[in-house]
């Protein structure tokens, strides 16, 4: 049987709907799995009347067995308040619904009565304005599941990169890794590399933090005491990790083409370079929950929001990496 996905409606005021819509008429997802909207259909009414796109939308209380030409089932939230639309622009009721969008998706997938969820993007600010006091959906996503150690895990045909920190200020980073906690982001990508992506035995490199990674401590510390202790304690359970790496020789001479994944130290060191390669076709996984979650690689893109110009493809990747993740787990627990 395809898996049942869930899909969150995002902000509706930025490019979320849209991708949703354009996403599930294309034939890559109508063939893959049986998707579901978890959102307002008021929002998705407009956003298909603006961009033309002629479907239908059908409220469901109980979840389909499979896919019906022409009709897309919506999960509806919040019936009795009517969203007031306005492309562009960050209000609380568009993080409001967001976040609500995002709990059900879980409890759903928590429950066991979808398969796995994929989050259209979210407005961090609106999300705090709409009463979720989150950095993130990852953030979000690891308290309903009671998760306290997870990674933010960006995937796509030709590299893999997960993060040790997420989203912090710069200055915030050097305080915030310890050996503890790069050992455990070095095991959650092992584990979800080879449970999630069907890599038996992977291969892991290691960033450093500092410029030439440390120039053995010259130019800092961390790889010495923080990193490499890390990696050291890793390779101990037979995990095949190795660096810590300068990263800007390890991207120069492509050295990430020799490895599974790699584990950057800070968000826009692993982010740079895997958005320079897949913009529009990265992937972003959490790994390390108890439920399948996948996401576009990209934002709300509030500047194109109601113009009919978004492209859908990461979400549609998204989407497809879901399906892949639940029938390699499927295939793990055998």
């Amino acid at each position: 049987m395809k898996p049942l996905i869930a899909i969150t409606m995002g902000d509706f005021n930025g490019i979320g709907p849209e991708i949703i819509l354009k996403s599930l008429i294309s034939d890559q997802v109508k063939y893959c799995c049986i998707p579901i909207i978890v959102g307002s259909i008021d929002v998705f009414e407009y956003y298909a009347s603006r961009n033309r796109i002629k479907t239908t939308f059908k409220e469901i209380d109980t979840l389909p067995g499979k896919n019906i030409e022409g009709i897309i089932p919506v999960f509806h939230i919040n019936k009795f308040q009517k969203p007031k639309i306005n492309p562009g622009k960050i209000s609380r009721e568009s993080g409001q619904f967001a976040g609500d969008a995002i709990f059900i998706a879980a409890d759903l997938a928590k429950g066991k009565l979808i398969d796995g969820i994929v989050t259209a993007p979210v407005s961090k600010k609106g999300l705090q304005l709409g009463g979720y006091k989150y950095p993130g959906q990852t953030e979000m996503l690891s308290d309903i599941c009671g998760v306290k150690k997870q990674l933010m895990l960006f995937t796509a045909k030709n590299m893999k990169v997960g993060l040790a920190t997420t989203h912090l200020p710069l200055n915030q980073v050097s305080k915030k890794i310890s050996k503890d906690e790069i050992f455990k982001k070095i095991k959650i990508l092992h584990y979800s590399l080879k449970k999630d992506f069907a890599i038996h035995n992977p291969k892991i490199a290691v960033l450093g933090i500092n410029p030439h990674a440390g120039e053995e401590g010259l130019l800092g510390v961390e790889e010495k005491n923080v990193i490499k202790p890390a990696i050291q304690k890793a390779q101990r359970l037979k995990i095949i990790a190795e660096g810590p790496f300068a990263a800007d020789a390890f991207y120069g001479k492509s050295s990430f083409k020799n490895y599974d994944a790699v584990l950057a130290m800070y968000h826009d060191q692993g982010l740079i370079p895997f958005k320079l390669f897949n913009f529009n076709s990265g992937v972003n996984v959490t790994a390390g929950l108890p439920i399948v979650r996948t996401s576009p690689d990209h934002g709300t893109a509030f500047d194109i929001a109601g113009k009919g110009i978004a492209n859908p493809d990461s979400m549609i990747e998204a989407i497809r990496t879901a399906v892949q993740i639940i029938n390699n787990r499927r295939r793990y627990r055998l």
